[in-house]
């Protein structure tokens, strides 16, 4: 019981360091910004839209812009924060003292968590209050009663938000693991974002080596079966009992992500020369 209450308090110091350097990092600032413009300017976008109902339109534009922005927050903050401690050589004074290596790799990546959690957060509240303000204009364009019941369901939204957090989170534990065996920040942000492309193409990765003769493409989909399928982290709108057993499913799909990358991360950067 000491043991894991010292293990504990080992990681919470890591994890307060990590947010401490986070918030100095000027990349946090400009996505944050650039968000919130997106986000906050989504229902000015509707020269975008090709026919989808504008609420809608708004929704799948203001995640689409968590998504991008909050994939690219994961992967460099990640990398960045990671890579601080070890070109910057304070991580070997710090696993001098009575820190495990894995505690150091949970310390990190809780860290960066909290942070890209945050974010999506943030952006979704704003969202939720982007769309509910503009169907409020749109009952009074109409002349049409406030309805008791919102047009737009908010658990929907929020079901979504928190589905993007979670692929966000497995994005930061991916680029976790990239950056517990590679050398340098530069080569594991650039795979860190290949592997995100990857995570969104798989399905069409599988359904054309199904359809193909070509070894190497088959075994390329053997390959990036191991990934997770960022496919899978959108919400079917079909129903409150459907969504929320979908919420279930989705939840420990991308957990379980969050856990092996983790526990692989650790395991990598224990046999790493420092």
């Amino acid at each position: 019981m000491t043991h894991a209450f010292d293990s504990a308090r080992r990681i919470g110091l890591i994890v307060a360091n990590t947010l401490r350097e986070a918030l100095r990092q000027r990349v946090l600032i400009v996505l944050l910004l650039a968000g919130v413009v997106f986000v906050g300017g989504a229902r000015y976008l509707r020269e975008l839209n090709f026919g989808t109902p504008e609420l809608k339109f708004i929704v799948d534009l203001g995640f689409g812009g968590i998504g991008l922005f909050g994939a690219v927050l994961a992967i460099t903050l990640t990398a960045q924060l990671f890579f601080a401690e070890i070109e910057g050589r304070t991580v070997s004074t710090l696993l001098a003292r009575p820190v495990h290596r894995a505690e150091f790799v949970l310390g990190k990546f809780v860290g960066s968590a909290a942070v890209v959690g945050s974010y999506s957060l943030l952006l979704t509240v704003l969202l939720a209050a982007v769309v509910w303000s503009r169907e409020r204009s749109l009952l009074h364009d109409l002349g049409a009663a406030p309805s008791p019941r919102p047009i737009v369901e908010f658990g929907w939204i929020a079901a979504m938000g928190w589905f993007v957090a979670l692929k966000l989170l497995v994005m930061a534990g991916l680029t976790l693991l990239i950056a517990s065996y590679a050398r340098t920040q530069l080569f594991t942000t650039t795979i860190g974002f290949l592997v995100f492309v990857a995570c969104h193409l798989l399905p069409f990765a599988r359904g054309a080596a199904a359809h193909t003769d070509s070894r190497p493409m088959r075994w390329l989909a053997q390959l990036m079966v191991a990934l997770p399928d960022f496919q899978y982290f959108t919400v079917a709108a079909s129903g409150n009992a459907a969504v929320w057993n979908q919420v279930l499913r989705v939840s420990v799909y991308g957990s379980s992500y969050v856990a092996i990358t983790c526990g692989l991360a650790a395991f990598c950067f224990r046999r790493r020369e420092i």
